[in-house]
């Protein structure tokens, strides 16, 4: 069993000798509940296996909503030197730049229930959802997958899909600029190429929301969100195959560096380069581009969306307001400066299962938004709550600049299968006033909201912790799933 040090209520401390070959200590941020769910599979060995990673920092950290994952345990976060340290593709994820965006609108519950079931059936006939689905009226080519991926929102809206100003309530504007097409696999662009404006399928969902309860209106006023009863859309996908393919292929490649460069790990998963090396400069443009054709994927299905809108409402979009709150990636790597030892160090961050938390007055943060911090979006699992936040100074003192990104699972896919019914969980969401429109029932089994961890105690420790605060409760009203 791995030993832990109670810190104070919500943190506890993995001591650095527990394993040969630890580098730093291991933090895991949860409430007694969450731990006694963590404790049940194999995320605390993980987080101290990342822990061995050359040049790694402070702390290998779990997030509340931590659980098992490939090499990192999802809700993980570790950041490494610069020059002395290592990327890790496991410390991303398979699904690059998986991430939420939050649509506000300026309509009520009450306004739009007569329509609700016409709405979620217009959004599923318009946004292709489960394994494999695609739009035939919107294909790209080779060459326009490659501008796709090097330029992201910023191309995607030129072409017609969006408002100029959606890009500045995106993480890094919609784009990472280091992306290079010619990193990736014509495996990985062919899987690309049909699946752009896709949702997926999976824990990936589209819902309509009202604000069921506000925690922070001076901030919640800023960010679009005015009273209670509220309607938003949350939209809630990644980079689908073409990410997943990226990951896959430079897997390859890190297992291989690994013994190239003598790195001794405790778990082949943790797979690795130095990030001065050919290897991990490759992974990192690849990785960039996933990143780009993610955010792109949720700018095109905000465009249909919004489409849906007006097909059902007979109006415009703009009638409704419809503005993108914020686009922010759970999955993903980025180059930054924190504190490390008292210093102001350069590190490549990993964040896998985990939001970026920044806080009032940063850079990277969108001008209007940059007195009150960064928005922070926590989605929760089907039919339950989803919530706003906002990013913090203690953040980047405890967990560089990374809250949860969602519940996590407590419950196997394949065990939700064996216990739900999908016909019972939708009659039940039903039931609750919840319009649900979904690729297959066997999703709806999988996605049942007891395999999931409870996403309002997880934002409950990111808030008592402080490196994330409560703003916005949302509970969904109508549900589209792949």
């Amino acid at each position: 069993m791995v030993p832990l040090e109670k810190i104070d209520e919500y943190r506890w401390r993995i001591p650095q000798k527990y394993k040969p070959g630890m580098r730093v200590p291991g933090m895991v941020f949860a409430n007694k509940g969450l731990l006694e769910k963590i404790k049940t599979d194999r995320t605390l060995e993980q987080c101290a296996n990342v822990a061995h990673l050359p040049g790694i920092c402070n702390y290998a950290i779990t997030l509340p909503d931590g659980h098992e994952g490939y090499g990192f345990p999802i809700g993980g976060v570790a950041a490494t030197d610069y020059e002395e340290g290592v990327i890790s593709p496991g410390g991303v994820g398979y699904d690059i730049n998986c991430g939420v965006r939050l649509l506000s609108t300026n309509l009520s519950e009450p306004e739009i229930r007569p329509n609700l079931a016409d709405l979620t059936n217009t959004i599923f006939k318009n946004v292709p959802c489960g394994l494999g689905s695609r739009r035939r009226d919107f294909r790209l080519t080779v060459q326009e997958l490659d501008r796709l991926v090097s330029e992201g929102v910023p191309w995607i809206v030129d072409k017609g899909f969006g408002w100029p100003e959606d890009t500045k309530h995106c993480e890094e504007e919609g784009c990472m600029e280091v992306a290079n097409p010619d990193k990736i696999s014509s495996r990985a662009k062919g899987r690309g190429l049909p699946q752009c404006g896709t949702l997926g399928s999976g824990n990936h969902f589209l819902e309509i929301q009202k604000v069921d309860k506000i925690y922070d209106p001076k901030v919640a006023k800023t960010f679009g969100v005015n009273q209670e009863g509220q309607v938003t859309i949350l939209i809630h996908c990644g980079s689908r195959g073409f990410g997943h393919q990226i990951c896959s292929d430079y897997l390859r490649i890190m297992e291989r560096a690994v013994h190239k460069y003598n790195i001794s790990l405790p778990d082949r998963e943790l797979a690795c380069a130095p990030g001065s090396s050919n290897e991990a400069e490759d992974y990192y443009q690849a990785m960039a581009c996933a990143v780009n054709y993610a955010f792109a994927n949720r700018q095109v299905i905000m465009h249909w969306v919004r489409q849906s809108f007006e097909k059902v409402f007979k109006k415009p979009a703009e009638t409704f307001g419809l503005n993108l709150v914020y686009d922010v990636a759970h999955n993903i790597a980025k180059i930054e400066e924190h504190n490390v030892d008292g210093k102001r160090t350069k590190v490549w961050t990993h964040r896998k299962g985990a939001t970026r938390s920044f806080p009032p007055g940063h850079k990277s943060i969108a001008a209007d938004y940059r007195p009150v911090g960064q928005p922070v979006i926590i989605p929760g699992s089907m039919g339950t709550s989803s919530w706003l936040l906002v990013g913090t100074a203690k953040a980047m003192e405890l967990s560089f600049g990374s809250t949860a990104h969602g519940a996590g699972r407590m419950m196997s896919r394949t065990s939700a299968k064996r216990r739900y019914w999908g016909g019972e969980v939708k009659r039940a969401l039903e039931e609750r006033g919840i319009v649900v429109r979904a690729a297959s029932s066997i999703i709806l089994a999988e996605e049942a909201d007891p395999a999931y961890k409870n996403v309002d105690m997880v934002t409950e420790v990111s808030d008592k912790v402080g490196i994330a605060t409560r703003v916005v409760r949302f509970v969904p009203i109508g549900v589209v799933k792949g």
